[in-house]
């Protein structure tokens, strides 16, 4: 089950975005972080076990990112990523946003839910401030895709 995060949801998302930051598949972040934007948070829900989580952050005035899209390992491959994504993207919806990107390793998941690969640069500049606390700043290589929620 998808549902917004509550705080005391706050110490399982930390456990699965950290499991792919120790990895270097995902931007660390500390709880004291987590705590402060945890009305970003979606958590999915198994048998009382948060598994899977995903934040839209708000970026500007008409652009939201999708961050710390994460799946437990043994959960992977049930469609909870893309349950996550898809509350996301109809929060972003229901707010008037008109865009949604990531940065990703996975492209193709992306892809299979409309989103478009585009050159980071195209981003808004302010996206990069989390970007500087990356250990692969300024080397980053993830690719940058985006959805126009105008569209599907």
């Amino acid at each position: 089950m998808v549902r917004k995060a509550v705080i005391d949801d706050v110490q399982s998302i930390y456990e699965i975005v950290e499991a792919y930051a120790a990895r270097g598949l995902m931007l660390h972040r500390p709880d004291t972080d987590i705590y402060d934007s945890v009305r970003d948070f979606f958590v999915y829900e198994d048998g009382g076990l948060v598994v899977g989580t995903c934040a839209l952050h708000i970026s500007s005035e008409d652009m939201g990112e999708i961050r710390s899209l994460a799946v437990r390992e043994n959960f992977i491959g049930k469609g909870i990523g893309r349950k996550l994504v898809e509350a996301c993207l109809e929060e972003a919806r229901s707010i008037g946003l008109k865009k949604v990107f990531a940065l990703t390793y996975k492209t193709g998941f992306f892809q299979r839910l409309a989103f478009k690969t585009v050159n980071k640069e195209v981003l808004p500049h302010k996206i990069w401030g989390d970007c500087i606390k990356c250990v692969k700043f300024p080397n980053c290589d993830e690719n940058a895709v985006i959805l126009d929620l105008g569209r599907k």
